[in-house]
Formats: structure tokens, sequence, C-alpha cells
């Protein structure tokens, strides 16, 4: 079953140097019936604005990974990490036993990230962070697995919960599918382009809430590129 979640019904904040959308119950963006999905709790589409950004500020318990789509975001926490993630590529961090961070878009250029929160299996341990570069010209066909903590994922960045993110860059007309072990969801949102997902058809920003599909087939009706999130 796919249940499309148009990027107009989505929850919407603007502060200026901030313009976000919340495909999930968010700040002061509130609907039971968009808490969660599975153990996925936040995913916001974020522009940020150019010399602007995320001040200092704490995490606990919580999986939080960031999916630039265009521009930059500079990282800085109180573990002393300090790293520049661009577009097309992932930071994950887990918020651990608690962790302080800013997020500060340094560029002259907006920057657009999706920040997806998973509710992490495992509390107690130490914070930590990680970003590594998957340039899109070298993803190959259908989709790489980016960020997981399921296993055989190890070569991917590490998060603590059973989930994985997924991405995929099509040119029109071709297919990428995946495949979801039994009682398992998904949630799929485009970062750019129009795709047509087991019949069903999605532009950029919307988000589809997937349940009961063993297999996922995405067609590229144009050039587009996916980001999907495997949960428990």
């Amino acid at each position: 079953m796919l249940q499309l979640r148009p990027f107009e019904s989505l929850g919407h904040a603007n502060h200026g140097w901030l313009d976000a959308h919340h495909h999930f119950s968010f700040a002061e963006y509130y609907d039971p019936a968009r808490m969660h999905w599975g153990n996925l709790r936040v995913w916001n589409d974020d522009l940020i604005a150019a010399g602007s950004g995320f001040p200092p500020h704490p995490h606990r318990d919580m999986e939080i990974i960031t999916y630039v789509r265009e521009g930059a975001i500079s990282h800085q926490d109180s573990l002393g990490n300090k790293g520049r993630t661009e577009a097309g590529d992932v930071q994950v961090m887990s918020a651990g036993t608690g962790i302080v961070h800013s997020e500060y878009n340094l560029e002259d250029i907006d920057t657009r990230i999706f920040q997806i929160w998973i509710v992490p299996e495992r509390t107690g341990e130490a914070p930590q962070w990680g970003s590594r570069p998957f340039p899109k010209g070298e993803r190959g066909e259908g989709f790489v697995t980016l960020a997981s903590g399921r296993a055989g994922d190890e070569d991917s960045l590490q998060i603590r919960t059973d989930a994985r993110l997924v991405a995929a860059t099509l040119r029109a007309g071709e297919t990428a599918e995946y495949r979801f072990d039994a009682e398992r969801r998904g949630y799929l949102v485009p970062a750019k382009g129009l795709v047509e997902i087991n019949g069903l058809r999605a532009k950029a920003r919307d988000g589809v809430a997937i349940e009961q599909e063993a297999v996922l087939r995405v067609t590229a009706i144009e050039d587009s590129e996916i980001v999907l999130v495997d949960v428990a």
C-alpha cells in the first residue's frame, strides 16, 4: 500500500533564514496522523539561507541523518568534530547520551537538506558523528545504501537502529527496484524530478509512505534523485 503525501500538504514554517517543511509533526506543526512512520520520527525539508544556520543546541537519544541536496552544510560539535558535507553526501550523528552541535550554511548560496531522525534501538552509548561523500556520478545503477544499522551494511555510515537509508539517481526512463523484508515500512521522497512508484506518480519533495509492498519499482518520468528510508 502506498500513501501519497503531497508537498503542499506538509507542515510549513518560514523563519526567514530557515524555510522548513515537515513530513511529520515537528516543533509547532502537529498532526496526530503524522507523528511517525515505524521508527522514523522526523523528515524535514529545509532551505537554509546563505550565511546562516542552526547555532549550538543539544540532542540526546536520536539518530540524525542529514542528506544534502544543494549547497553544503558545516558541522561542529562538543566532541571536537568539524566537517563540511556537500550536495549528494550524507552525515550521521548518533546523539547517544548527549551532544551539542551547530549546523551552518557558510556558502554564498542557499543550502537545501533533508534532515531525518530515526529512533535508536540502543541508548546509553557515547555520541558520535561521521560523514561520507557519495558523489552522484559514482553511484551506478539502482539504489545505494548510504547509512544503515542493518546486518550486512557495514560499509555504509552506521546508525544505532534497525533502519536503512538508500538513494538513487535515475535518468528519464530508467527504473530501480528495492525489495522489502516482510512487515517492514518505507518512506520515499524524490529530491528532484518526477517518478512513478508501483503505478503511483510523485513529484519532487512529495512524500510516499509505504507498507505491505514486497517490491518497490521506481521509474523516472524525468531525470530524478530519490531518497528512501527502510524502517521497522
